[in-house]
């Protein structure tokens, strides 16, 4: 059969009718039609989808206490959308936390307090469509769980049934174990956070390290046993003295977390944007860049604008779409036009690479 029979036929009709994928693309009616989409399905799953011929173990609390057992450092990083969801299930990291930091890198807002629960809602559930083997947690924006046990309890019901996250994570000591208590009382997963609360910020006069004190020490100690036995499955350190953090990690018997509690802790987190290098804000002193992101949106951003406004962009060959003469000679003559004709705009060099298509 020819090629330009298989374009004018449908799909369904190519698959077969018994064929399941053939009910469901009835909607496209020919081959010819898919290629005129300007967005269209992958030829190939995109480098960061998970094969689904390997499939990552699943994050379960009992695997997270088994890591912690077996002394195997438990990975964390943030994710805020799908694409970075998918990015943490395929390569893979234990747990993925859709951070409240979202309200910095992803909102343009100066502080995770102005972030509400239902734009938290709706970067978690973006999260969840990508989200397959890590734990997925999210944090309790600002607000919404402090007033009391019971808003709490309703805001963490609504993480879950309309965010689709898995657990959840809350900032405070001592103060928030009857929230704790309460969530874990009703199935919800709690991780815990003590140590530098960046939703009291303005309260603690900035973003500084905590428990370098014999006595606050002794405090977030004191905080964190009494979390674990409020039933909080984790604890995030945060912005502590190495030792203290190494310390708090020997005394418990549930996974810590660290960000800037050095490395003694069970495992550590790191936002996403600092990670990849794209947050342009202060560095703190716990962040590595483990690659430069930003550097190659600049590349990319401005190789495309250099490139639309030299004329290289698009070429008419290479990234443009043909049509039959003679239809084309029909076309100009209901227009009225038939002697019509276009010439592109003389090319000029680009002065920028482009990345190759894979």
């Amino acid at each position: 059969m020819s090629i330009s029979w298989l374009e004018s036929v449908p799909i369904a009709k190519i698959l077969g009718t018994r064929c399941f994928y053939a009910r469901h693309l009835s909607c496209i009616p020919t081959l010819q039609s898919i290629r005129r989409l300007s967005v269209r399905p992958a030829k190939h799953p995109p480098a960061s989808t998970p094969s689904a011929s390997t499939p990552h173990v699943k994050t379960t609390i009992g695997r997270l206490l088994s890591l912690r057992t077996s002394k195997t450092p438990i990975t964390v990083l943030t994710a805020y959308d799908y694409p970075t969801a998918l990015a943490c299930s395929a390569h893979p990291v234990d747990i993925t936390l859709v951070g409240d930091s979202l309200a910095q890198v992803c909102l343009g807002y100066p502080s995770t307090t102005r972030l509400s629960l239902d734009e938290m809602l709706h970067h978690c559930r973006a999260v969840a469509r990508g989200s397959t083997s890590p734990l997925l947690i999210a944090d309790m924006p600002f607000g919404t769980y402090a007033p009391s046990v019971s808003d709490a309890v309703k805001s963490a019901v609504r993480m879950v049934q309309e965010g689709h996250v898995e657990g959840v994570k809350l900032e405070g000591g001592e103060e928030t174990v009857e929230h704790v208590r309460a969530l874990t009382k009703i199935g919800i997963p709690v991780m815990a956070h003590i140590g530098l609360l960046p939703q009291r910020h303005v309260s603690l006069s900035g973003y500084k390290v905590q428990g370098r004190t014999a006595q606050s020490a002794s405090t977030l100690l004191r905080a964190a046993r009494a979390l674990e036995d409020a039933g909080a499955f984790s604890i995030v350190l945060e912005a502590m003295p190495t030792l203290l953090g190494a310390y708090i990690t020997e005394q418990l018997n549930i996974p810590t977390i660290g960000i800037g509690a050095g490395p003694g802790t069970s495992g550590q987190v790191l936002v996403w944007d600092d990670m990849v290098g794209t947050w342009s804000g202060h560095k703190p002193r716990f962040v590595r860049h483990f690659a430069d992101v930003r550097k190659e949106v600049v590349r990319g951003v401005s190789g495309y604008v250099n490139a639309v406004r030299n004329g290289t962009f698009p070429d008419p060959e290479r990234e443009g779409y043909s049509m039959d003469r003679d239809e084309w000679e029909k076309f100009l003559a209901a227009e009225g036009r038939p002697s019509w004709t276009w010439t592109p705009v003389p090319r000029n060099t680009p002065t920028e690479d482009a990345v190759a298509e894979s």
